[in-house]
């Protein structure tokens, strides 16, 4: 079950993060943000003869959708992101993963519903909003990344609520993947498993948060049927009940938000709403069960995990893992890592990237 919106738990925390900001002078503020960005704009340029640098919108399931391909050396094996959320676009990590892009031709995808999708079109443009929709979008875009990187087979690499997607592309098609990797690896089973609403009330006891803990009980262990403004309210004491995650969401995802080159103010409000606006996804997964889909694989299988990760934790993924059969797997922690493990340890992910799973494409993308 996906036990957190993090479009809510998003929004959630920017309203505290605003507070903050708003106390600052904004002359200051914006002329700071101007700076870092100006910076990360030269970090991200590509000049060598051999990359590649587009970003645009693309006609994905008949509407303009946003890609980013990048990389040092159109060579390198290809990597498509699916992301999280719902509504979580990667496209705000460029700088932080700048060092990715000198190994791997990375495709990045805002999907429908999300960042710069979502602003090309606004809510009345993303047309149908469903798991078989984005499912299909998915398959476009890695067929479409296969046909202009001359790839036959890329490296799918999905994270968190893009993990739901990614375990049902790579199970069903091993023609277009040469290896799956999950990170902030979700699993799914129709919500027999409680072990993360547990682990919440135990935190906040623990904590003295007695009262936040009596509110939480009352889900009964599955957030599905909250009201927007419960789960908004539930998703909050995931968060602030654990410092890691919440440091996590404040400087890796809002900082990096902030500072990102590629996106205006305008753009940023633009985030927040495909993030609220793409919520709607999550109780049509309430039913979904990892496992009765399968646990055999025809592609090389790996799972980077956060070992401190509260939203995904790395046991679930690890149960899971041990029952993939698939030609090679393999399954690693990220240390010091709550969700959003790939970007708060950007260069162990990559050193993860390059050690287990570029070996063992090697001879598969061609």
């Amino acid at each position: 079950m996906i036990h957190s919106s993090w479009g809510s738990v998003m929004l959630a925390t920017v309203l505290a993060t605003s507070a903050v900001l708003l106390a600052a002078p904004v002359t200051g503020l914006l002329g700071h943000r101007a700076v870092r960005r100006a910076r990360g704009a030269r970090l991200l340029r590509i000049d060598g003869p051999n990359g590649i640098d587009e970003q645009g919108f693309v006609r994905i399931g008949g509407i303009e959708q946003w890609i980013s391909i990048r990389g040092e050396d159109t060579a390198n094996p290809v990597m498509v992101e699916i992301h999280g959320g719902p509504g979580a676009s990667h496209s705000i990590f460029g700088a932080r993963t700048r060092s990715w892009e000198e190994h791997f031709t990375v495709v990045r995808w805002d999907m429908r519903g999300s960042g710069k999708t979502f602003g090309r079109s606004g809510p009345q443009g993303q047309g149908e909003m469903s798991f078989t929709r984005l499912y299909e979008d998915a398959l476009e875009v890695t067929r479409y990344a296969r046909e202009r990187l001359r790839a036959d087979r890329v490296v799918l690499v999905a994270s968190s609520l893009g993990s739901v997607f990614g375990l049902r592309l790579a199970r069903s098609h091993p023609e277009l993947y040469c290896a799956y990797v999950g990170t902030d690896q979700n699993i799914l089973d129709a919500g027999r498993d409680t072990s993360v609403h547990e682990a919440l009330l135990a935190r906040l006891r623990a904590a003295g948060r007695h009262e936040d803990a009596a509110a939480a009980q009352e889900t009964g262990g599955d957030p599905h049927g909250l009201t927007a403004d419960q789960r908004a309210a539930y998703d909050k004491l995931t968060v602030t009940s654990d410092p890691l995650t919440l440091d996590t969401l404040k400087r890796v995802v809002l900082g990096s938000l902030w500072l990102s080159p590629l996106h205006s103010l305008r753009e940023i409000g633009q985030y927040f709403a495909g993030m609220k606006f793409s919520a709607r996804l999550t109780p049509g997964l309430a039913a979904f069960d990892d496992r009765a889909d399968g646990t055999r694989f025809a592609v090389p299988f790996f799972v980077f995990q956060g070992d401190r990760d509260v939203i995904t934790p790395p046991g679930r993924a690890r149960a899971f893992f041990d029952e993939v059969e698939a030609p090679v797997k393999e399954f690693a922690l990220i240390e010091d890592a709550s969700h959003f493990a790939a970007f708060r340890h950007p260069d162990r992910f990559l050193e993860l990237m390059l050690t287990r799973v570029r070996p063992v494409v090697a001879g598969r993308t061609v």
